[in-house]
Parts: structure tokens; C-alpha cells; sequence
């Protein structure tokens, strides 16, 4: 029999691509129909590991990528919200919640993929509800996956009959270490287990491969899927090489425990077969479930020693922004006004340390163009934004009690003061994203554009941080200092532009690079100006 090995490769890939392209659709689809609560149910439901390991199984079934939800979980132990023994629970929850793509492969719905494709796309085209969209784009990717699929068993149909096939599949059979490699190595390129596994399942069901050759594949999958969070975390803080480190080190075990049990295993797989008259697609998912299962309650006792190893292995201290408010205590309100105040006051002090920290991220990222100091600004950011809901409600809850002349002065005072804070964020972020488009278009800067940019970036860091100190000690020297640095943070606002110009005219300096240094002047100019805004009710002006 000829084969056809150019439609072979070209259904294979053509499948594979199809398929992860369904795969990402579906998870897009769904993440936005669940809209900011996958963040919530990772943060509210994490209180101890047991119920990390049911948020990871949900959040992974919603987004269909456990690599992802393991993203998710570093950004929230990066945030302060979560500890590296919670997010370990939902990292294995993780694990869990990857194998119901196998399953959802094992209902073999391949032959409505086609008017399940229709279906999705009617709900993308015709309809202008973004919500009506999205489960159209999630109905969608479910559809493609299948149709990729199809496509691919129809590629590998005829590999059973190649000879050099059946030899690897014999060796793999004899060797199950082989099994492993491949299947890692496989998952390291196509970068999703989902997709290995989708594979295996169609070549066991074509007969191509049998169980025991099978299995040990799937266990190089789960390992193949753990560097992909290795990558995530390679430019990332110390929580985040932790949680990626955590993933490699659980799916190892994992494996070297499955692999010394084989042939115990696959006659368990082989038992389930029989008893419920399986499917091939089927009995290589609860295999891959039963698998994840199994190892999860095997480590799951150990998750305090899995941390304690992570913390040896990746040492440094954890850049955690705190996002949850320290020193808001409820209980003061109705007790104390003025210790209420004080305690607001405080807040605010580690809200404004933060919006230096940002604009002297934001400025790293000017001068290096290094990822991390965007991302930390961005999550610096955040922060700001939920500690200026936090303080102002715990604000306007104080107002409700009876304060005296002075204290209502300090309330106002402090009320206007953590807005303007909470603008200076804002500011720091449009120059996060002026930057971004600097890099993104490749918008040359002349030496003496970022030199006063440099410049000026000093100058408006001093200024908030003196701002921040003079409210911390009600000092009105320091406020004054504050309202002369911002006048000299105007002159050297309009000087610069006048350069800029002069720049333009000698045409040094070219007209997209001129958009990005005036906004990125513009708004340093406005931070100063919140600083002022801080300074002036320090000095009750």
C-alpha cells in the first residue's frame, strides 16, 4: 500500500494547528463570559489548599490551559493575595482540571464538529452582545477542536502500517523511559498537553500504538506541560520561579512513581476498559485522569514540604505588593475617630511609598526596556487602585461618626489626598504605555531627549517623595520644599518643549519620537501637580 506521506504531514499539521487554535479559542471564549471572576474564585477560594486544588480544577475546565492558570496563580502570589502553599493547592487542582479535555475528546462528537463550528460563528458574526459573542467564540473553539482532531486521526490512519512506526512503538513498549521523553518532548513544542494527549488518543483508537506504549506518553505530557511555566517565570519575580519550580518538581514525582508502578497501572487502565466497555479515546482519559488524581492525593499531605523545598531551592526575598490594606481596622471607627484616622493616615503613607516605587519602575523600564520593571509597575498600579477604594470607604465610613472640627479637617484633607495619590498611578501607567509603543514601532529617542527625560524623572520622584514624607510627619517645610520643586518641575516642562522644537526644526528628532517625549513630559508634569495638591493640604491651603 502507497502512502501518502505529503497528505499525511499536511492533514497531521493542519489538524494540529486547528485544534490548538480551538483549544485557545474555547478558553478565550469562556474567560470572557466568566469575565474578572476566574481572579475572584482564585482568591476567595484559596483560603487553605484543599479548596486551591478545587479552584485550580474549575479555573483550568474554564480556560482549558493548566499552564495558564498557573500564570494566574504566580500573579495573584506576586500580589500579596495567595501564599506559595495555596498556590501549590491550585497547581495541582491545575493538573486535575487538563485531563476534562481528554475526556471532552473521549465523547466522540467529531462528526457535528463542522455545525458546531456553524453555530459559533452565527453567535460571532450576528450578534453584537460581547457576552452573546464570547460563548460564540467559546462554542466555536469547541467546535474546531474536534474538526482538528478528525483531521489529524486521518492523518495518522495510515502510520500503523508504516514499519518504522511500529518498530518505535514496539521500543516504547519495551522502554517506557522512550514513552516519557517523547511525550515531553512533543509537549515542549506544540506547547499543550491537551494536544499530545489528543494525539495519543487518536493513534491508540487507530490501533497504531497499544496501552503500555501509550501510558508512558501520557506521563512525558504532564511533565512537557511544566516548562511552559518555567518560561513564564524566567524574567519573573522569586514567588513566581517558585510556583513554576513547584509544577516541574509534583509532576516529577508524579511520573517516577507511575513509571516504577506500570505495569500495575496499565492493567488498572486495561481493568477500566473492560469493566465499562471504554472507548480507546476514553480509556486513555481516565487514565490521564486517574494519573493526576492519584498523584495529587499522594503529595497533596506534602504540599508544606514542597514549599519548604521550592523556598531552599529558589532563594530571595519575595517583591510581594501587598494589594490587601494594612492598617484599616473597622474597629476603630466606632471606638476612636482619631486613632481611626491615624490608621487611614498610615494606609495612606504605604499607598504614596507605592507610587514612588512605580515612577522609579516606570523610569527603569525608559532607560532598559526590560519587561519586568513594566510588569512591576503595572501591579504597582493595581495595588494603588484597590487601596484607594479601600481607604475611601473606610473614609466615608468614618464620616458617618460625629468628628470634631480638627478631625473633619484632617478626614477632608486625607480624602482628597488619597485621590490625588491614586492619579499619580494613572499617570505612571499612560507612561508605561508610551513606552510600550516607543518599543512596539521602534521610536527612536535622540540622546538629549532622554537625557532630560532622565532629568525631569528625578526631579518628579523627589518631589513625590517628599510630598508622601510631609504628610507622613505634617511637615510644613517639606510642603513648601514640594511647591517650589513643582515650579521648577513647570519651567523645566516648558524649556524641554522649547529644546524639543529646536530638535524638530534641526530634524534630529522625528515627529512620532516628538508625540512620545511631550506626553511623557506632560504627564510628569501632572504628577507634579498632584504632589502639590498633597502638599497644599498638608499646609491647610
Amino acid at each position: 500500500m502507497e502512502i501518502d506521506i505529503q497528505k499525511l504531514i499536511f492533514e497531521f499539521i493542519g489538524g494540529l494547528g486547528i485544534f490548538l487554535l480551538g483549544i485557545k479559542y474555547m478558553g478565550e471564549g469562556l474567560q470572557k463570559s466568566a469575565g474578572d471572576r476566574l481572579r475572584d474564585i482564585l482568591d476567595k477560594f484559596t483560603s487553605n489548599p484543599f479548596m486551591g486544588v478545587l479552584a485550580g480544577i474549575i479555573v483550568t475546565i474554564l480556560i482549558q490551559s493548566s499552564s495558564g492558570t498557573t500564570v494566574l496563580t504566580v500573579g495573584l502570589v506576586n500580589a500579596g493575595f495567595m501564599t506559595l502553599r495555596q498556590a501549590i493547592g491550585v497547581i495541582m487542582g491545575a493538573n486535575i482540571g487538563t485531563t476534562v479535555t481528554a475526556f471532552i475528546i473521549g465523547i466522540d462528537i467529531g462528526a457535528y464538529a463542522l455545525p458546531i463550528i456553524a453555530v459559533g460563528c452565527f453567535l460571532i458574526f450576528f450578534f453584537k452582545n460581547q457576552k452573546t459573542n464570547a460563548v460564540g467564540q467559546a462554542v466555536f473553539g469547541f467546535g474546531a477542536l474536534f474538526f482538528g482532531l478528525e483531521l489529524m486521526s486521518n492523518g495518522m490512519k495510515p502510520l500503523r502500517s508504516l514499519e518504522a512506526f511500529q518498530e518505535l512503538t514496539l521500543s516504547m513498549s519495551d522502554t517506557p523511559i522512550l514513552g516519557v521523553v517523547i511525550g515531553t518532548v512533543f509537549t515542549l513544542i506544540v506547547q499543550s498537553s491537551s494536544a499530545t494527549i489528543g494525539i495519543l488518543q487518536g493513534l491508540f483508537s487507530e490501533g497504531a500504538m497499544d496501552l503500555k506504549a501509550a501510558i508512558p506518553v501520557l506521563f512525558g505530557d504532564n511533565l512537557g506541560t511544566t516548562i511552559t511555566a518555567i518560561l513564564a517565570s524566567l524574567g519573573a519575580t522569586v514567588a513566581a520561579k517558585r510556583a513554576a519550580l513547584t509544577h516541574v518538581i509534583f509532576n516529577l514525582i508524579g511520573a517516577t512513581v507511575f513509571l516504577i508502578i506500570l505495569d500495575l497501572f496499565t492493567v488498572f487502565a486495561g481493568f477500566l476498559q473492560d469493566q465499562f466497555a471504554l472507548s480507546p479515546e476514553m480509556t486513555i482519559a481516565f487514565a490521564h485522569g486517574s494519573f493526576n488524581i492519584t498523584n495529587t492525593i499522594m503529595q497533596f499531605p506534602f504540599i508544606g514540604a514542597l514549599a519548604w523545598i521550592v523556598t531552599k531551592m529558589v532563594p530571595g526575598e519575595d517583591s510581594i505588593i501587598e494589594y490587601k490594606p494594612q492598617h484599616l481596622d473597622p474597629i476603630f471607627i466606632q471606638q476612636s475617630s482619631s486613632l481611626a484616622l491615624d490608621q487611614a493616615k498610615s494606609e495612606l503613607v504605604r499607598m504614596g511609598e507605592y507610587a514612588y516605587k512605580g515612577l522609579e519602575e516606570t523610569n527603569k523600564y525608559l532607560n532598559t526596556h526590560l519587561i519586568k520593571h513594566a510588569e512591576m509597575a503595572m501591579q504597582i498600579e493595581g495595588a494603588l487602585n484597590n487601596l484607594d477604594r479601600k481607604i475611601t470607604n473606610y473614609l466615608i465610613s468614618l464620616s458617618k461618626e460625629s468628628l470634631s472640627e480638627l478631625e473633619s479637617a484632617k478626614h477632608s484633607t486625607l480624602l482628597d489626598s488619597v485621590r490625588d495619590v491614586e492619579r499619580i498611578g494613572d499617570h505612571f501607567e499612560n507612561i508605561v504605555e508610551l513606552i510600550d509603543y516607543k518599543i512596539s514601532n521602534k521610536v527612536h529617542l535622540t540622546d538629549g531627549a532622554k537625557e532630560d527625560l532622565n532629568e525631569m524623572f528625578e526631579l518628579t520622584i523627589s518631589t513625590v517623595k517628599q510630598a508622601i514624607e510631609s504628610l507622613e510627619n505634617m511637615n510644613r517645610e517639606e510642603a513648601l520644599s514640594v511647591i517650589q520643586k513643582e515650579d521648577q518641575i513647570d519651567k523645566m516642562e516648558r524649556n524641554f518643549r522649547k529644546r524639543h522644537i529646536i530638535r524638530m526644526n534641526e530634524g534630529t528628532c522625528s515627529g512620532s519620537g516628538g508625540i512620545v517625549f511631550v506626553d511623557i513630559l506632560s504627564n510628569l508634569e501632572r504628577i507634579g501637580d498632584h504632589a502639590v495638591n498633597i502638599a497644599e493640604d498638608v499646609l491647610g491651603e
